[in-house]
């Protein structure tokens, strides 16, 4: 008999509700597709899928990084961790992981794509190697490449991608974070002498969180304001040496050690301060702004404020990376809780079935698997983000209004992926119980590493606002120079919107439509149209509703204004937060658009729709508020998402194989095999015992007597 024979016969193909209950109907759920009798996914196809444009390059690091010399070692002491990852950035160097994004001049590879989906990937061997190597390569020796000209190529290229000078990233302040254009150093530039003096005036200024400052950088990239000729022309960055070669504070550097963090205790984050150190004129990194030997100021972006956002935005490579490393570890956490939670079993009838396996439990499929569907969709929209990026930074789509396209992408992306990530590393870790919160499967130690991810390179609603920003300007430009009649049919449109939301007319319609069963509720009105309408419907009429309340601010006073924008900024976000979620939606329905496959793209359809019904679950109080749904068709959604993870969990193994991770990426325990192991044990032992008449009567069984 085959294996499937014999999985269907333990299994019995009796259809499966979701009013079963554990006793009755769990244990005849199908538990693969090849039990269900369903479309199945092609999972190495999934897999090339997910891996996305440079998945050569994935499975590259993926290789490279089933040596054990990359992984972390859970509990490992802070100051043997340090070394270890800096021994692994030493390993990266030998195995060309430095190179992808620099020159080919300086013995880099050109090819800015493949660099970030390669340093994504780290994540799976130790965060901390992950995140040093970006302060390595994507922040110091970006900021060196990016933002200096060739003359700073020539001087330092080569040793920063060899790692014979190892650098840190001085831009965040203790005194300011995000508010970067308000830092406090300055380099005020001595004509006389044709030096730039870094200074930190006060303890607010010092430099802070920097990875490489405590023991390892001999150089940083600083941000300061550069003051010449008694003129403060804002931010820009400058290459400062900080120790000898004996690893020694040159004169005028300081610094402390940040000590033990939440997490990431392979990095020697520390902080750095100024006390008048003198650098030459050449260590300005001058691509965006000069100052001459007698400290003229010159700069081909006449405006202040576009020279210091495009400073800025060359370093936008953090955020694009941040939101590939959290999917890719979101991605490991739901693997290790999924396969356990198909092994693992709890609970029997107490007449002697089989105990029930995690995941046939309604709960937990609802925890899990509306997570596993947003986590596709963040590999969709993160190699659409991660192919932007390639295209400018490549030159090829180098224009101003692709650099702000992919800021704006970056801004909206990294927010939802890394707060996605901590919430469903935390549901991991209790959908596996105990085991769960042992150090040996990972799970504990990932949401320690990647809880930082939510503030680095900018906190996370700080970003969004960035993003709200955006929206609010392409929402006025469509009203720019507008004639009377343009603006008369919008405001015919807006009343009869909020008439027809407002007053009932849309919910009584759907009411009627609604009269009768769930599955014809969703039929009539939830199909991938209507969730697109929905999605976007609501970031829409958020950022009209927002932009009509700061229509005053236009012609109030400064101070009003700013109170004006304070009192709406919560909402500003949170349509930033939803233009996000419809970005991811819309990328994971062009991902599906490209599947060949009939049961790929089947399952990965009802993947996609349980995504989204997800969203509009989750904002439901707004849809009923704001008439876009009827009270009939929203308690159609919550039972449909019953229904979708129901035809969705014989595939969730699939699912989850198809991340394309090897037992050398898992490195968990409890998703080894070892938990069927265990589970068969106990089950053979409880069969033998019944078998040889020696089981002990249970005290129910007397008492029915």
């Amino acid at each position: 008999m085959s294996d499937a024979a014999v999985r269907q016969n333990a299994h019995p193909r009796k259809p499966a509700t979701n009013t079963r209950t554990p006793v009755g109907g769990a244990p005849t759920s199908p538990h693969s597709a090849v039990e269900a009798h369903e479309a199945r996914i092609d999972v190495d196809a999934v897999t090339d899928l997910l891996l996305g444009t440079w998945r050569e390059t994935r499975r590259e690091a993926r290789e490279m990084i089933k040596d054990p010399a990359f992984w972390r070692i859970e509990g490992q002491p802070m100051p043997e961790h340090r070394e270890r990852v800096l021994g692994q950035l030493r390993l990266l160097v030998e195995n060309n992981g430095s190179r992808r994004a620099f020159p080919t001049e300086y013995g880099g590879l050109d090819d800015n794509g493949a660099n970030l989906a390669g340093f994504m990937e780290l994540v799976l061997a130790d965060p901390s190697l992950q995140i040093k190597s970006g302060v390595q390569w994507g922040l110091f020796g970006s900021a060196i490449y990016q933002l200096g000209t060739k003359k700073h190529h020539d001087a330092w290229l080569r040793d920063v991608i060899e790692l014979d000078l190892p650098g840190a990233f001085a831009m965040t302040e203790t005194g300011h974070g995000s508010d970067v254009a308000a830092i406090g150093t300055t380099a005020t530039y001595d004509p006389e002498t044709e030096e730039f003096v870094i200074h930190t005036p006060f303890r607010g200024a010092w430099k802070d969180y920097l990875g490489n400052a405590a023991l390892h950088g001999r150089a940083a990239t600083v941000f300061a304001q550069l003051i010449t000729n008694g003129v403060n022309y804002g931010v820009h960055c400058f290459f400062v040496p900080l120790r000898d070669d004996d690893g020694a504070f040159l004169p005028g550097v300081g610094g402390e050690d940040d000590g033990v963090k939440g997490g990431l205790n392979g990095i020697d984050n520390g902080r750095l301060h100024f006390d008048h150190v003198r650098i030459p004129r050449f260590n300005l990194l001058n691509r965006y702004g000069d100052v001459a030997s007698d400290g003229t100021y010159s700069s081909e972006i006449p405006s202040p404020g576009r020279r210091f956002f495009t400073m800025l935005g060359a370093l936008v490579q953090g955020r694009v990376s941040l939101d590939g490393a959290a999917t890719t570890g979101t991605a490991l956490a739901l693997h290790i809780a999924v396969t356990y939670a198909n092994q693992r079993r709890q609970f029997d009838s107490g007449a002697g079935s089989d105990e029930v396996v995690l995941l046939d439990y309604g709960k937990h499929q609802r925890r899990l698997l509306p997570r596993l569907a947003q986590n596709y969709a963040q590999f969709f929209s993160n190699d659409e983000l991660l192919r932007t990026f390639d295209g400018v930074f490549s030159g090829r789509q180098d224009t101003p209004a692709e650099r702000e396209n992919l800021e704006t992408l970056a801004a909206a992306l990294k927010p939802l992926s890394t707060w996605n990530a901590l919430e469903t590393i935390q549901e991991a870790r209790e959908a596996c119980g105990g085991s769960g919160f042992l150090a040996e499967n990972r799970l504990v130690g990932l949401h320690q590493d990647l809880d930082v991810y939510v503030t680095f390179e900018g906190d996370n609603n700080i970003l969004l606002q960035l993003v709200g920003k955006r929206l609010l300007a392409d929402f006025a430009k469509q009203f720019r120079g507008a004639d009377a009649a343009k603006l008369a049919s919008f405001a015919a449109r807006q009343t009869v919107g909020k008439v027809f939301h407002g007053a009932g007319l849309r919910q009584f319609g759907q009411s009627v439509a609604d009269l009768g069963s769930t599955a014809r509720s969703v039929e009539l009105g939830l199909r991938a149209e209507q969730q697109h309408e929905l999605l976007a419907g609501r970031v829409e009429q958020m950022i009209s509703d927002i932009a009509g309340r700061l229509r005053p601010a236009a012609k109030a006073s400064p101070a009003e204004a700013a109170e004006l924008f304070n009192a709406n900024q919560a909402e500003l976000i949170e349509a930033a937060r939803a233009h996000g979620e419809l970005l991811q939606w819309e990328a994971f329905s062009d991902g599906i658009a490209g599947v060949d496959d009939e049961g790929t793209a089947q399952v990965l359809t009802w993947l996609r729709d349980l995504f989204g019904l997800h969203l509009i679950e989750k904002h439901l109080a707004w849809y009923l508020i704001n008439g876009r749904l009827s009270s009939q068709r929203a308690a159609a959604v919550s039972k449909y998402i019953d229904r979708l993870c129901l035809r969705l969990r014989p595939h969730a193994q699939d699912l989850v194989d198809a991340y394309g991770f090897a037992p050398e990426h898992v490195r968990a325990p409890i998703a080894s095999g070892a938990e069927h192991e265990r589970q068969a044990e106990a089950r053979a032992y409880y069969a033998d015992l019944a078998a040889s008449g020696e089981a002990p009567a249970s005290e129910k069984s007397l008492k029915k007597k």
